[in-house]
């Protein structure tokens, strides 16, 4: 691509660039349609990379909050985002329904994100969702082999990542076949577990070894972290953690923080802290709530405690200068401020406690997919 000129300036090509990685991805969307020189070029690793990087550089994150009408079955679960301006108390600016999840119950489980991108599944459906470029992809059924005679295949526990080494995004599912009671043949229930892998480079999944150890919680807090994916886990009536590495395509264990108490008396939820695996612990009961920060650097150490919040029930995620969003015991989402202890209600209704907050920065990075349109994807301005 030639250099750029306006009133005879010439603009050199690394120097444009470099101004146009700073840009939001919408402005870049509509650039594309004036220049479409310019549009293989937004395409390279490069750009993309480097557009990514000015985004955390600059801390420029945006907020999705899953949430849903009511608590039944039929009831419509959705995405609304959220404003991240100053002065603008995250207002509401639209809300985004997604076809392809709303027979689901939980519609749906979000992991990630991973480089801008969310990982979406709720049962035997996943879908990768990259909001920021509007782009969809349903991921195709696992041609995994199953056991013969299996009479039911349940899906559990995901993880969603990326290898770093051969620029792949993965996604690990766990999978349990089970075999029912036959009277007949005098055969008890049983069930045998199994693990997917799915490439987004090669768009397939393969089997991959059990590791032994039984996961059991859906992430409230990204479990992403540097290469890794992480869950809670049980093993032999002990309660853990399960790592998976993204490059090498292994499980492996660590140790749950010593916080004091047992799980039956707190909750525990993993979540990346600037880098580092945390846990943020806080109690099952009552509606004044303590909250306590750990994170793992060799070794588990406790970070932050955050005594007597009333009227909350759950944490939901951190923001930028360590405010704590919470969600209040009337369902409504609240800011809670630790260094001047204020907790700000921002008017928005939960509805229901599978209400997911989700900060993620924007990204150009492409998954193969179709547009939010061809998906039949409503987006509703507020």
């Amino acid at each position: 691509m030639e250099g750029w000129s306006k009133n005879r300036i010439e603009i050199p090509d690394s120097v444009a660039m470099d101004i146009l990685s700073k840009l939001p991805v919408k402005s870049l969307a509509r650039f594309r349609c004036v220049a479409k020189p310019c549009c293989s070029y937004f395409q390279t690793s490069h750009f993309i990379t480097k557009h990514y990087q000015n985004n955390l550089r600059n801390n420029n994150l945006n907020l999705l909050l899953k949430r849903c009408h009511g608590n039944t079955h039929d009831d419509i679960h959705y995405f609304s985002s959220l404003s991240t301006k100053k002065g603008e108390n995250f207002l509401v600016k639209e809300n985004i329904r997604l076809p392809f999840f709303e027979d689901c119950w939980y519609a749906p489980v979000v992991s990630g994100p991973c480089n801008g991108l969310l990982c979406l599944h709720d049962a035997g459906k996943v879908a990768l969702w990259n909001p920021s470029t509007r782009e969809f992809k349903t991921l195709p059924p696992s041609t995994v082999k199953r056991p013969p005679t299996v009479d039911s295949t349940r899906f559990g526990c995901l993880g969603f990542g990326f290898d770093s080494v051969i620029d792949d995004h993965k996604v690990v599912r766990f999978v349990t076949n089970y075999f029912d009671y036959n009277e007949e043949e005098g055969l008890l229930a049983d069930w045998i577990h199994q693990v997917d892998l799915y490439s987004l480079k090669n768009d397939s999944w393969k089997e991959i070894p059990f590791p032994g150890v039984h996961p059991f919680a859906s992430p409230l807090f990204n479990n992403y972290i540097n290469g890794f994916y992480y869950w809670q886990a049980t093993r032999n009536s002990e309660y853990l953690i399960l790592s998976f590495d993204m490059i090498n395509e292994k499980f492996s264990t660590l140790p749950l923080p010593n916080f004091g108490g047992s799980l039956a008396q707190y909750y525990l939820q993993l979540l990346d802290l600037n880098g580092l695996l945390g846990a943020i612990v806080y109690p099952r009961e009552g509606t004044e709530k303590s909250f306590d920060l750990w994170v793992m650097n060799g070794s588990w150490s406790r970070q932050l405690s955050i005594e007597s919040v009333p009227g909350v029930e759950r944490p939901l995620g951190f923001w930028k200068n360590g405010e704590l969003f919470l969600e209040s015991s009337n369902r409504q989402v609240v800011l809670f401020d630790p260094s001047t202890q204020e907790l700000k209600n921002l008017g928005i209704d939960a509805y229901q406690n599978t209400m997911q907050l989700v900060p993620y920065f924007e990204s150009l990075v492409p998954i193969n997919g179709s547009s939010e349109q061809e998906q039949h994807i409503i987006r509703q301005p507020m």
